[in-house]
């Protein structure tokens, strides 16, 4: 017995929209962002932050990049109760919910991301974190091991080694390249700060997309990103203290 045209139809919108919601919920490859901070830079053009307050020269931060965050590029604030939207955007994050972490991950945060004194890891898994479908323990461990790759390879080196020094944007490009291979500097932008008459280097941004994870390649994430504009050309890289 044929089967009715109108029933084909239906059946046809039904595959249709099932396909459409699979996509949706289970896309192919995760954009990110990858939010990597000069600490010193920050923290010269933000002095009144807790976190800024009490440098170290022989911290972490002197010397190695600080976490910013990891961000999935498609929504922001997911399942988050508007309250908590609201009190993160009018910046109380003290206020947001508190970040459960196993008690390891929680003192390797407080190191390398000193904005922790500031509740920023609130306000990043409210913004961001929510959105990666992870918890809370697996979406920080993957952005410290992200954050652990940059400060293993020759960019923290020519940060390290030029402080208190200009970098171009080039110098950074070409660092990302030797570290992660060919084309990977088209992949990173950097972020400037006016100081005085000074520039100074305060952050890169780093297109990622895939599966982010320990053991995984970080060059094969960066090269699957798409490139981006330089951002600001060069600046100083500062050294600990303010100047």
């Amino acid at each position: 017995m044929p089967i009715p045209k109108t029933t084909l139809a239906i059946a046809g919108l039904l595959a249709i929209a099932a396909a459409t919601a699979w996509t949706t919920l289970a896309p192919a490859a995760q954009r990110y962002v990858f939010a990597a901070s000069w600490q010193p830079g920050f923290c010269e053009t933000q002095p009144d932050k807790r976190e800024c307050r009490n440098q170290g020269r022989k911290s972490f931060e002197a010397t190695n990049f600080t976490l910013h965050g990891l961000w999935p590029q498609q929504t922001d604030y997911c399942g988050v109760p508007s309250s908590d939207i609201n009190a993160d955007k009018s910046g109380r994050w003290s206020s947001l919910p508190s970040v459960d972490l196993s008690p390891a991950l929680r003192t390797r945060l407080d190191e390398v991301m000193p904005g922790t004194r500031s509740s920023l890891e609130r306000h990043e898994w409210t913004k961001h974190g929510t959105c990666s479908g992870q918890d809370q323990e697996t979406y920080y461990g993957n952005a410290l091991w992200v954050l652990d790759e940059l400060n293993q390879s020759a960019v923290r080196q020519l940060f390290a080694s030029n402080i208190g020094k200009r970098v171009s944007q080039d110098q950074i490009r070409g660092a990302f390249d030797k570290a992660f291979g060919p084309g990977a500097g088209q992949r990173v932008r950097v972020s400037c700060e006016r100081d005085g008459n000074r520039r100074l280097v305060t952050e890169l941004t780093i297109g990622l997309v895939g599966t982010i994870k320990p053991g995984a390649s970080l060059a094969e994430l960066i090269a699957a990103a798409s490139p981006t504009d330089g951002g600001c050309d060069g600046g100083i890289v500062d050294p600990i203290g303010f100047q």
